[in-house]
Formats: structure tokens, C-alpha cells, sequence
């Protein structure tokens, strides 16, 4: 497994989401109402703003998540299950290379969270 390939395409995708934090945060600030709207608008401005929060959250998790990566690089521990401690498939790596857990686990977690 080659770490410095898969921790410069986490450093990427770090600032990436960074961006993409900021952007739908401003999205959703700009979005106000505006002086004369009526009810369909107002309902559409809302929507927006939600959407735009919610993508916003589901970056930031995303960043979390490529951040803890990151860590687990320099700590040594990059590629190990955090429940199981078992090896992550590399080709799990490959596709979402801030995963910390193995497949099994990820849909044991999944499953937990429906």
C-alpha cells in the first residue's frame, strides 16, 4: 500500500471539502429572504437554506473523517479496522481511502444506523 500516494489524495480531498464547507455555509447565508416574497417563495428560500446546511454537515463529517485518516497515517494505525483491528481491504482503501472500518464492519454500522 502506497501511504504517501493515498495521503496526498487525502490532503486533496481535505481541501476540497474545506471549500466545499465554506461554499454551502455562504450559499446558505445568502439565501435570505428577500423584502417581497410570497409564501411559495418563502418556502423555496427555506429549502434552500436547509439543503444548503445539510450539505454542509455532510462535509464536515466527510472532513472529520479524512482528518482522522490523516492521523491514523502518522500514527501508524492507517488501514486497520477501528473495531476489529483486522486489515481494511486495500481495495476499500482505493475507493474511500478515510474509511475506518473494514467492510463487514461498515455494514454492521450501517445497519445500526437504519
Amino acid at each position: 500500500m502506497d501511504l504517501e500516494r493515498l495521503r496526498e489524495r487525502l490532503r486533496v480531498k481535505e481541501q476540497e471539502l474545506v471549500d466545499e464547507v465554506v461554499r454551502f455555509e455562504n450559499e446558505a447565508r445568502e439565501s435570505r429572504a428577500s423584502e417581497v416574497e410570497d409564501p411559495i417563495d418563502q418556502v423555496t428560500s427555506s429549502e434552500s437554506k436547509a439543503t444548503s446546511f445539510l450539505e454542509s454537515t455532510l462535509a464536515a463529517n466527510t472532513l472529520k473523517l479524512v482528518r482522522e485518516a490523516l492521523r491514523r497515517i502518522d500514527d501508524g494505525t492507517y488501514g486497520k479496522c477501528a473495531d476489529c483491528g483486522r486489515t481494511i481491504e486495500p481495495a476499500r482503501l482505493e475507493a474511500v481511502s478515510w474509511t475506518p472500518y473494514c467492510r463487514a464492519d461498515q455494514e454492521r454500522h450501517d445497519r445500526s444506523d437504519t
